[in-house]
């Protein structure tokens, strides 16, 4: 509690707009990486990602063995599991054996896992991502609008490594319904490590009062030079031929006008309703539906949540540490207090904003 007290405190500063930016820490020292960019010390990288590979399933196998090439992820950090028929959510007692399956090819360095596959994806009334980094919350699937278990991971400082100091390793998914969709995020991922562009980040209210609980997190509208990047707040029900896309975020069970968008490489997307986690089902709009319009990771609930913003991606924490250089999966992971049945999905090593 005392953290999200912090974080509400330090809002004007978390908007990351004017005066703010002087009070940006200094960035660590740069390092050379194996493919010979130069990234900042401490920064969670290929060396420390494991790759988690359905052996029953042909697309998991084949988007996984891509990605590897793309990203150079060293052999010895590839998990084999056998997860066959692709069901969209696993039993709990099922979950704790797969996890333990994994975990058992991990080595110690290892800070995060790539879940190569689009179902599972949910373990009961928890995430698979939340599940793993967590552990299943039982007690959540008596009350899913209860609160969650906190997060260690929550806005935490810059240079921390999630498993080395808070015990947890981030978890995020890949999916791969369509191989080729597949290999375009991942490209795009890697793609957004080549330069910063100029770009804008959105942030609307919509008419959909109960969706609009984290407004009260958007930063405020303005330019970050140094950055390149606007911020542009809107009271609309959705977005339209924006062609400079890194950031959107609104309350919306589902979003239109997503084929007028160009997202750049690296953007985030994602939209405040119950189940856009729900990533095969038909009750409200996938989250899938963002990386297929051209986003780079995305984030929805895969049970009812109610509408707590702890629940969610709070827009001002995810921008401050995109913009200081996070990774998609450290970002996203800081800006959502309570995760438990929020599913991270994406390329998970993208970071347009990483000094090189």
């Amino acid at each position: 509690m005392a953290r999200l007290l912090r974080a509400a405190r330090l809002l004007p500063f978390l908007a990351l707009h004017g005066a703010a930016l002087a009070q940006i820490p200094a960035q660590a020292p740069a390092q050379v990486s194996a493919h010979g960019s130069v990234m900042d010390s401490g920064a969670l990288g290929p060396a420390q990602l494991a790759i988690v590979v359905n052996d029953a399933d042909p697309a998991s196998i084949a988007v996984a063995a891509y990605y590897r090439e793309r990203r150079g992820i060293p052999a010895e950090n590839v998990v084999h599991v056998h997860i066959p028929g692709k069901p969209h959510s696993l039993e709990p007692a099922r979950f704790r054996l797969l996890k333990e399956d994994i975990d058992r090819q991990l080595g110690p360095g290892i800070q995060a896992v790539l879940m190569v596959w689009t179902a599972p994806y949910a373990v009961a009334c928890n995430s698979i991502t939340g599940a793993y980094t967590l552990g299943f919350d039982a007690a959540l699937c008596r009350d899913t609008c209860a609160a969650g278990q906190p997060s260690a991971w929550f806005n935490a400082p810059g240079g921390q490594r999630p498993f080395t100091g808070h015990g947890m390793r981030l978890s995020m998914l890949l999916p791969t319904e369509s191989v080729t969709a597949a290999r375009a995020l991942i490209d795009r991922g890697v793609t957004s490590g080549f330069r910063p562009v100029p770009a804008s980040a959105y942030y609307l209210t919509t008419g959909e009062a109960a969706r609009n609980s984290r407004a009260a997190f958007f930063p405020p509208a303005g330019r970050i030079g140094a950055k390149q990047l606007d911020i542009r707040r809107l009271q609309a029900e959705a977005l339209e031929n924006a062609q400079d896309v890194m950031v959107y975020q609104l309350g919306k069970a589902s979003v239109d006008k997503l084929d007028t968008l160009h997202f750049l490489p690296g953007a985030l997307a994602d939209h405040l309703t119950s189940y856009g986690g729900d990533l095969l089902g038909n009750r409200q709009m996938s989250s899938l539906r963002w990386l297929e319009a051209g986003a780079t990771a995305s984030y929805g609930t895969v049970s009812e949540p109610c509408s707590h913003w702890q629940k969610f991606p709070n827009p001002a924490v995810l921008l401050r540490h995109y913009l200081h250089g996070d990774s998609v999966i450290e970002a996203y992971w800081k800006s959502v207090a309570w995760p438990a049945q929020g599913l991270f999905i994406g390329e998970p090593l993208a970071a347009p904003y990483r000094r090189r």
